[in-house]
């Protein structure tokens, strides 16, 4: 299993109808589920390991190719782990994490609102 695969690739084609930039070469696809993606990174296993030829003390962490590949499926090869897809998989669940806690916090902010106007048992407040 290889994660990272250097080839040269040749220049895209322009194609005057995409709204990718000619210096990116990419184009918006769809739009990502967050929390589904969060959920998915959730499930995923990820171990030690390391490569055949490497030392027998050498260790890497993370999940399995081909593990990654049954989870997301972002491309045919499942002996590798693409950067940009790792990258992206990861910024992904960042937002969904902060999403998360901005809504955590403002139920705890509300909470906490409740409690001090509500007294507790024998009339004292919280």
């Amino acid at each position: 299993m290889r994660i990272f695969h250097r080839r040269s690739r040749p220049a895209a084609p322009e194609a005057p109808e995409a709204t990718a930039t000619a210096a990116t070469a990419t184009t918006p696809v769809g739009a990502v589920n967050g929390y589904a993606v969060l959920d998915t990174v959730a499930a995923l296993p990820v171990s030690t390991w390391r490569y055949l030829w490497e030392p027998e003390d050498v260790r890497h962490l993370g999940p399995m190719a081909q593990d990654w590949h049954a989870a997301f499926g972002f491309n045919q090869d499942d002996t590798r782990i693409p950067v940009v897809d790792g990258l992206g998989v990861t910024l992904v669940c960042v937002q969904a994490l902060h999403r998360r806690v901005e809504e955590l916090t403002a139920e705890v902010d509300r909470l906490r609102a409740a409690a001090s106007v509500h007294p507790g048992p024998e009339g004292r407040t919280p």
